[in-house]
């Protein structure tokens, strides 16, 4: 029961990385009906921004650490850069191609993926070798019976679903989250209410950034290291999350990542390679079963 226990805290905490991304991909997904196939690429810049903000901040350190306040800052400036970022490739890559078919939006998506995971490479700042993510925070274990939780986990957990529930009670209870549901569910008719289509649009780019890179700093700071390519496979198993839980909807993201990350903790245990290819077979299985996802509505296209 205690190795259930302690797989179970792995699991949340994977989870929780896996819904923060997800909520990105069902967001996009939900308001402009595209799948930003860079999206997963967002927390890989996210979590280099904080290593290079985090070296600048260097002078700051006290015995070898930084400051709440400052690493507060360093969290908050890596997630306006990366949520800036998200505006710009809106506005650059995607906005051109909003009525346009979307297979040419999906290709564009692509390319913009393959653009963020090899042009940090060509930097020579940066380069194609795995960088070390500096230590935020303080590394202090705790344990609950037989089950040791660090105190690192327990930020990470907690931070999630503070930003989860807030993004759920601004979708759900403002009149911006109102916008944001008008939108989606008809977008021609919203702009003719007088609702700033292309403002939306833009703001829900830039809060799948800035989760994006919340993820990004927060699976960086359990497991201390960051690759350009990084983006790219966390990024696919977050898009099975929130296909799982029913691409389009905010709780269903969140549910979809929970359910993935602790799953894949488990058959992990198991088997290390049954780990990578169990979020598929959920996958299979719920779309068998409920083809729109847990959450997901089934939408019937008029012709």
């Amino acid at each position: 029961m205690t190795t259930f226990l302690q797989f179970l805290v792995y699991g949340v905490q994977l989870g929780s990385v896996y819904a923060l991304l997800a909520l990105g991909y069902s967001m996009v997904y939900g308001i402009v009906r595209m799948i930003n196939m860079a999206h997963g690429d967002f927390l890989m810049i996210g979590a280099l921004s904080a290593i290079f903000i985090a070296m600048g901040f260097s002078g700051f350190m006290v015995d070898g650490r930084y400051p709440f306040y400052i690493v507060l800052a360093i969290i908050l400036s890596a997630m306006i850069l990366t949520g800036l970022l998200g505006v710009l490739v809106e506005k650059i890559a995607y906005k051109p191609l909003r009525d346009r078919p979307r297979m040419s939006s999906l290709i564009t998506a692509v390319g913009v993926s393959m653009f963020l995971q090899n042009f940090p490479r060509a930097l020579p700042f940066i380069g194609p070798q795995p960088r070390p993510f500096p230590q935020l925070f303080p590394l202090i274990q705790f344990r609950l019976g037989g089950v040791v939780v660090t105190s690192t986990q327990i930020i990470l957990i907690v931070v999630s679903i503070i930003l989860m529930i807030s993004l759920d009670a601004i979708v759900q209870k403002t009149k911006f989250g109102a916008q944001i549901r008008a939108v989606s569910f008809d977008k021609d008719a919203s702009l003719l209410m007088g609702i700033d289509t292309n403002r939306v649009i833009s703001y829900t780019f830039l809060i799948g950034a800035v989760l994006a890179a919340a993820s990004g700093i927060f699976y960086a700071s359990i497991y201390p290291q960051v690759d350009v390519y990084m983006g790219s496979w966390l990024g696919t198993k977050s898009f099975i999350a929130a296909v799982i839980g029913g691409i389009g909807s905010i709780r269903g993201a969140i549910l979809g990542g929970f359910i993935l990350g602790i799953t894949e903790i488990l058959a992990t245990s198991i088997n290390s390679n049954l780990g990578y290819g169990i979020g598929f077979v959920i996958l299979i299985v719920i779309l068998l079963i409920k083809p729109a996802g847990i959450l997901g509505k089934t939408e019937i296209d008029k012709v």
